[in-house]
């Protein structure tokens, strides 16, 4: 029978050599995330440069006109075309009162169309009080839906 400190042992030299496994592996998953990333990159750049190629150029040859001519598919150059207009970067918005101001608009715009005026103004007590126990008492107070 086996002494603790030789258990102890063989425990440690197996965990070492799954150990070791686990590093490897995790180090190649990193490296090719890491690849994968500047390629993905890489390729949206490729991608807006020929969106913007094709708005470009739009007045003297079309989609289907360069289709023919350079063997891709009009359906890729449209996608590229049209993604170049949602590509831009995002603004960053304040998250203070603008996740509320659009709940409020949406709610408003909701209940226009479905309820009655005095289901909304049920509504009117809620949106009054301070949020969040702000000192800033100012309210919003949507206008009657005629």
């Amino acid at each position: 029978m086996a002494t603790t400190e030789e258990i102890e042992r063989r425990v440690e030299q197996a965990d070492a050599a799954r150990s070791a496994k686990r590093a490897a592996a995790a180090k190649r998953v990193g490296e090719l995330a890491l690849l994968r990333a500047e390629v993905a990159e890489k390729l949206g750049d490729i991608e807006r440069e020929l969106g913007d190629v094709l708005a470009e150029s739009s007045d003297v040859i079309s989609v289907d006109e360069l289709a023919k001519f350079t063997d891709v598919p009009a359906t890729d150059l449209t996608q590229w075309l049209n993604g170049r207009k949602t590509t831009r970067p995002k603004r960053k918005r304040s998250t203070a009162g603008t996740a509320t101001a659009k709940r409020d608009a949406s709610q408003a715009s909701s209940t226009s169309n479905t309820a009655p005026a005095t289901t909304q103004q049920s509504a009117l007590p809620e949106l009054a009080g301070p949020r969040n126990g702000a000192a800033d008492t100012s309210t919003r107070i949507p206008a009657p839906v005629t």
